[in-house]
């Protein structure tokens, strides 16, 4: 009679960047073990994608279609079990984490034990108690946010066309963020691009269109330096973009905007991009957390204390051991290195052997702004314009998962040389029961 196994059992929390790239690299690391049975991997999101969300703002401005820039867990991870739901509590006193199920209701929890965890559910946005932010604001994390506000700002471009009355067409045309960091620039300034190119189609002179970029700090893309954030803020400026530093956004209340500086008007755009907080249930959890909610690790990104939980990316302290700061960056180049050197310290603990810690030093940053326009700061040399431009999608296409989802990103782009974007607006996918509930009613 055969001796019954007793597989490690690896639960992965979060199919973002760290939750899919470490889950990637220990199906190909462990693919002995996996067949054998003796290991058993399970990756847990709400979500049955991952996705690459420096491509959003492209994906926004409908450059990208919106399904070549997410990566379909299953198809990717055919060795991982995918269960889809919501992780509610990690208890790792006794080792098991409790998730809701996709489609059950939120009594129907399930729980599921472990012997390795890695923590990768990363950030949610940070808002504050502005009044009327809650109701009228969006983020721009998501790919749902991002097809969202690209349906939304050409529907405003509808309104403003099809009203003769000046403050409902100002009000239509007026588009707010908040923070200047990636998130904002990129997503403002790729909305603004299209937005101006399908002015055309609606009659709409682009100088009636009111574009505000809206910062606490005194700069813009603080990644990039501070020269190459000047001349990001003079660039978007030289657009007729309104970039209004050390401003805080006061008020938003029925869409009427109140800025620290006394300035009021209404805008029926308002998207939120000002910073992110550690997801709530790491903060909830009995993991070894730092006052912002973050998994405090050591530099092989193991939890202190805590050999069996790994953590990285936006909900980890990690130090950076560059020398550049006293802990790394929470952006998209660290979270995918710091993936690769956690599942290969996975593998080195399930074979006996040593860690290794996570060094990396920062290569540098890339931003679009827009159809051929761009800033970049790597290595320490400093581009802009369409050379900028050029290195941020080369980059960006290098990292994107799969070479099935770098053809299909390719190939957008090539027929985009060819054909110009579409400016439908699809506004009614947010209510797609209302024609049938209007028939009913009829």
């Amino acid at each position: 009679m055969a001796p019954e196994r007793n597989p490690r059992r690896i639960v992965i929390l979060g199919g973002g960047y760290v939750g899919m790239y470490t889950a990637l690299r220990l199906q190909r690391k462990l693919r002995r073990d996996l067949r054998r049975g003796d290991v058993t991997i399970t990756v847990i999101d709400p979500q049955s994608y991952m996705t690459y969300q420096p491509f959003l703002p492209e994906a926004a401005a409908g450059n990208l279609e919106p399904r070549h820039v997410v990566a379909p867990l299953r198809k990717v991870l055919k060795r991982c079990r995918v269960r889809n739901g919501y992780v509610t509590q990690v208890d790792d006193a006794h080792r098991c984490v409790t998730y809701r199920p996709a489609g059950a209701d939120e009594h129907a929890e399930q729980q599921i034990p472990y012997d390795v965890l890695v923590v990768a559910l990363g950030s949610v946005s940070r808002t504050l108690p502005i009044p009327g932010l809650a109701s009228c604001g969006i983020g721009f994390k998501t790919i749902e946010e991002a097809i969202y506000l690209r349906n939304h700002v050409l529907h405003q471009l509808d309104v403003a066309a099809s009203n003769d009355d000046p403050a409902v067409r100002r009000r239509a045309l007026t588009f707010v963020f908040v923070g200047a960091g990636f998130a904002g620039i990129e997503a403002l300034a790729e909305l603004e691009d299209m937005a101006r190119d399908a002015c055309r189609w609606y009659g709409i002179d682009p100088a009636d269109m009111r574009w505000m970029m809206v910062e606490a700090t005194d700069r813009v893309l603080p990644e990039v330096g501070p020269e190459m954030g000047r001349w990001t803020a003079e660039a978007l400026r030289r657009r007729g973009i309104e970039v209004k530093l050390e401003t805080l956004l006061k008020s938003a209340e029925n869409r009427h905007i109140v800025l620290s500086d006394g300035e009021e008007f209404d805008a029926a755009t308002l998207v939120w991009t000002a910073g992110v907080k550690a997801h709530p249930v790491v903060r909830n959890s009995d993991l070894p957390l730092d006052d912002k909610g973050r998994v405090t690790v050591g530099a092989d990104l193991v939890a202190e204390g805590r050999p069996h939980v790994y953590a990285a990316g936006d909900n980890a302290r990690v130090p950076d051991l560059s020398g550049k700061g006293e802990f790394t960056a929470p952006n998209a180049q660290h979270a995918v290195r710091q993936a690769r050197r956690l599942a290969d310290n996975i593998v080195a603990d399930l074979r006996g052997k040593d860690r290794t810690p996570y060094k990396h030093a920062y290569v540098g940053s890339v931003a679009g702004l827009g159809l051929h326009k761009g800033v970049a700061n790597v290595y320490g040399v400093k581009l802009r314009g369409l050379p900028a431009w050029f290195m941020h999608r080369a980059y960006h296409l290098s990292r994107m998962p799969t070479f099935n989802r770098k053809m299909r990103v390719t190939a957008d782009w090539t027929l985009a040389l060819f054909f110009r974007r579409e400016i439908v607006s699809l506004a009614e996918l947010e209510r797609p029961h209302e024609e049938f509930e209007l028939a009913g009613r009829s």
